[in-house]
């Protein structure tokens, strides 16, 4: 069993904010796949089970707001009991250009205060991740992370978040290291 958990921000003003490529990536493989999401206030998250390639999947969207991602993902990883070996998290990271994904199999929080929660929730960096490029940054990161894509970025962001699916689907059949060779490079545009 897996966890893919997408960052963002709860709430309509948020939806198609830069901080929540998480949920973006996320909503967008719901449509595709046609599960749906619940919230589950205990573990604080929308939630949705299903079967990817025939492996159980719990897709998590946490309502705690970006700085405290880390409290959804380490309670719906100890209810299930699943180890951060077969967590995934998907996020925006403004230091990659629109139309990048990177993935890590490790590594310090880079700035991000989602990763940084998680990190110490899960008392590890050492869990899977998907960075969906949202830069180059326009001013102060604290404001340009929560203004809206323009409908030039979307259009972009719609196939970058396809391929981000891919990614994730690709590190669960052939591993990290695999994806890694096959998504860094890629350039959507």
């Amino acid at each position: 069993m897996k966890i893919i958990a997408g960052l963002g921000n709860v709430g309509e003003k948020y939806i198609f904010t830069r901080h929540n490529a998480g949920f973006m990536v996320l909503d967008k493989w719901a449509v595709e796949e046609g599960f749906t999401f619940r919230q589950d206030t205990k573990l604080k998250c929308f939630l949705a089970k299903t079967k990817v390639d025939g492996e159980d999947v719990i897709f998590v969207k946490p309502t705690t707001f970006m700085n405290l991602s880390g409290e959804a993902v380490r309670a719906v990883a100890d209810y299930y009991k699943i180890s951060t070996k077969d967590i995934i998290i998907i996020y925006d990271d403004i230091a990659l250009d629109l139309g990048r994904i990177r993935l890590r199999a490790t590594g310090s929080d880079g700035g991000h205060n989602g990763i940084k929660s998680i990190i110490k929730h899960l008392g590890t960096d050492k869990f899977d991740r998907i960075k969906v490029g949202i830069g180059p940054q326009l001013g102060p990161s604290e404001n340009y992370v929560l203004q809206n894509f323009s409908k030039e970025q979307l259009e972009v962001l719609k196939e970058v978040l396809s391929t981000s699916i891919s990614a994730a689907k690709s590190i669960m059949q052939t591993g990290m290291e695999k994806s890694q060779n096959k998504f860094n490079m890629t350039v959507t545009k």
